[in-house]
């Protein structure tokens, strides 16, 4: 019984991964189109929006989801694109 629960977390684990790694490409595309519409935001602002975007989007490639998620929701907040 212990062995059928070890190997349900694992299976959630492994899938939850590529969950955060598919809503990165979501937020990515959202910081890309809301930048594309000139957004009432400083330059000191935008420039943070596209190092925090570029920054989630080098830790996305490093399989370090969470913490892409963490930049690019930054991003949004800056934004105010939610």
């Amino acid at each position: 019984m212990k062995l059928r629960h070890f190997m349900a977390m694992l299976c959630l684990l492994a899938f939850s991964s590529s969950a955060f790694a598919y809503r990165c490409s979501i937020d990515m595309r959202k910081i890309d189109e809301a930048l594309a519409k000139k957004p009432a935001i400083s330059e000191t602002q935008e420039a943070e929006v596209k190092k925090l975007r570029a920054e989630g989007e080098t830790l996305h490639e490093q399989g370090k989801h969470k913490e892409a998620l963490e930049a690019l929701h930054k991003a949004l907040e800056i934004l105010d694109a939610k």
